[in-house]
């Protein structure tokens, strides 16, 4: 069975607070008279679902064409992170805890059900402390996904997880929709878009259980 994990990138997704919504309308239109719809779109690429690209936090980062597609596909293992207290409280030793004397995966998705996906963007969120994130990549993490806004605290201004994971070789996904999604292993097809130049790419991500 698969489950689309994706938020959409539409007009009733909440952007982070001052970014540009989501706003769709029409370069032509036939209900004006035109042969052919086409539409147009005006958003911020973080908007839904999404990858970030290092450009994101670096001026000389690389942009969002440069995403490995190796990285946002394989086996991936889902934690639950919903009696997390907000902030960056999810410490190393949480993780090892969480994973239950499970070795470190290649694609980690943290459930914490403080998500966009109702309509409302959160107050605040669980999310690793920079040396979790670095634990994580040193111990051969590709990808981090999370159902939060961003990996890092809502108050953040240095983004230090964004920066740890790329640093470390990883890559990560922001606004997953993991409503309904046990703990356990899976595997995930989650391409980035190929847009170029810029800090972000819309994604469409999709679990399926691995079979034993």
């Amino acid at each position: 069975m698969r489950h689309d994990i994706s938020i959409a990138m539409g007009a009733g997704t909440p952007e982070w607070p001052g970014d540009t919504p989501f706003s769709c309308g029409w370069s032509w239109d036939m209900a004006a008279g035109a042969s052919v719809n086409v539409g147009k779109v005006t958003t911020s690429l973080h908007v839904g679902t999404h990858a970030d690209a290092p450009r994101h936090v670096s001026i000389d980062g690389a942009p969002s064409e440069s995403l490995p597609l190796d990285a946002f596909s394989g086996a991936a293992l889902v934690l639950d992170a919903r009696d997390a207290v907000d902030g960056p409280t999810l410490t190393t030793e949480w993780l090892q805890a969480a994973l239950k004397g499970l070795p470190v995966p290649q694609r980690l998705l943290l459930r914490t059900a403080r998500t966009v996906a109702g309509g409302t963007f959160p107050t605040g969120w669980p999310s690793l402390t920079p040396a979790a994130a670095t634990w994580l990549t040193h111990a051969g993490l590709r990808l981090l996904g999370v159902d939060a806004p961003s990996v890092d605290p809502k108050e953040a201004t240095t983004l230090a997880v964004h920066h740890a994971l790329f640093s470390g070789g990883a890559f990560l996904i922001e606004n997953l929709q993991l409503e309904g999604i046990a703990r356990g292993s899976y595997h995930l097809t989650a391409y980035p878009l190929l847009v170029a130049g810029a800090d972000a790419a819309p994604i469409r991500a999709v679990l399926e259980p691995l079979r034993p």
